[in-house]
């Protein structure tokens, strides 16, 4: 993770302030989503809550990747694409990493903020309970 990302700079104000409520305030580090490809950053986005995993694809160049530790799983999970309740399915993606005291991740929370109406949400989340985590910081 770059230092844009540790200090949230890639992500916009409305939704890092959303994640940052959604962890009640315990430490966290903020990652946006950036596209390898192409600097993108709207995205659809695929969740499963079950099985705790996101994948996104950009809505430029259709460029697709997992978020955090998500292609362990996707092979057993049944993720559906994500949708505001205004209808809008394109979103600017970022993910929470709260972390134990020793500075290893605790929990994964995906927040996604409309396109359409600006409106923040999580719409999955899932607890860590292996280390190391570093790994995980640099997969958004």
């Amino acid at each position: 993770m770059d230092a844009d990302q540790r200090e949230g700079a890639a992500v916009s104000a409305e939704l890092a302030e959303f994640l940052r409520e959604a962890a009640e305030y315990r430490p966290v580090l903020l990652a946006g989503c950036v596209c390898e490809g192409c600097g993108g950053r709207a995205f659809t986005v695929r969740v499963d809550d079950t099985e705790g995993c996101a994948g996104r694809e950009c809505v430029r160049c259709e460029e697709r990747a997992f978020l955090a530790d998500s292609a362990e799983v996707w092979v057993e999970a049944e993720p559906e694409v994500a949708e505001c309740p205004c209808g809008g399915d394109e979103f600017e993606a970022a993910v929470a990493f709260s972390l134990r005291t020793d500075g290893s991740v605790r929990w994964v929370t995906v927040g996604l903020r409309c396109l359409r109406d600006g409106a923040p949400g999580v719409y999955v989340d899932w607890k860590i309970d292996y280390a190391p985590t570093d790994h995980l910081l640099r997969a958004v």
